[in-house]
């Protein structure tokens, strides 16, 4: 165990996750998990399993015992490198301490960009829902166990996918691998059951998507919550690489 290096990406939705995982995926020593503890999150959230879309059949086809997810984690020894995509809310009244064990990275994403996105899938989301709150949270409890991480920002990602790709693989300590930066335009046998409703653009991709603003008007019923996210997001790009 001690010689595997597990990565887990702690996410907001519509963030560049699965194109990060994407191109984890091209590396030849790497094993990529799409959002693991999806089914333990949709069984123990009182309310998600009614509006996120496929949630009966997420339900049906992985563990939803968020435990023995973090047993699989922590037990798994098929590549060098294990590269675990997970969305930050999935953690939902999880035990943390497993982190310890973890390269953590955050992923962040500025909110005027990413609201619009997720609204269009997820109506009248929470601020629960989109991860600002509990990725700040998330740093506080790294920081008082002294675990280490990093946090990357989308745009900064896209600005400079090679440079800050190597700097997350010198933080993880594995070397950069140029096949991370590309791959064919296609589904991997990884994605989970719920790619259909999210992954569209980057199936059609071959590589990361050149940052371009967006210039999608916040609606009025988001702007109480966009407001909310700024004020943690500020925070977070303080940290990011």
């Amino acid at each position: 165990m001690n010689n595997i290096t597990r990565i887990c990406l702690w996410s907001g939705p519509r963030n560049i996750s699965t194109a990060l995982m994407y191109a984890f995926a091209q590396r030849a020593d790497t094993k990529v998990f799409d959002e693991p503890l999806y089914g333990y999150y949709l069984k123990n959230h009182p309310e998600a399993h009614t509006y996120h879309p496929g949630a009966d059949l997420i339900l049906k086809s992985m563990e939803n015992d968020g435990e023995k997810v973090v047993s699989m984690m922590l037990e798994n020894t098929e590549k060098p490198v294990l590269f675990f995509k997970q969305m930050t809310h999935h953690l939902w009244n999880l035990k943390r301490d497993f982190m310890k064990k973890m390269v953590n990275v955050i992923l962040t994403r500025d909110p005027k960009e990413m609201l619009p996105s997720f609204n269009k899938v997820i109506k009248n989301p929470s601020i629960d829902d989109v991860g600002y709150a509990l990725h700040v949270e998330l740093i506080e409890y790294f920081k008082t166990h002294q675990i280490p991480f990093v946090v990357l920002d989308a745009k900064k990602v896209l600005l400079n996918p090679k440079g800050t790709l190597q700097k997350l693989c010198t933080f993880a300590n594995i070397p950069f691998d140029n096949k991370m930066l590309s791959w064919q335009p296609q589904q991997l046998k990884e994605d989970g059951i719920w790619a259909k409703y999210w992954y569209k653009n980057v199936h059609l991709s071959h590589g990361f998507i050149p940052y371009k603003p967006k210039e999608e008007k916040i609606s009025e019923h988001l702007k109480p919550l966009l407001n909310e996210c700024l004020t943690h997001y500020n925070q977070l790009i303080t940290y990011s690489i």
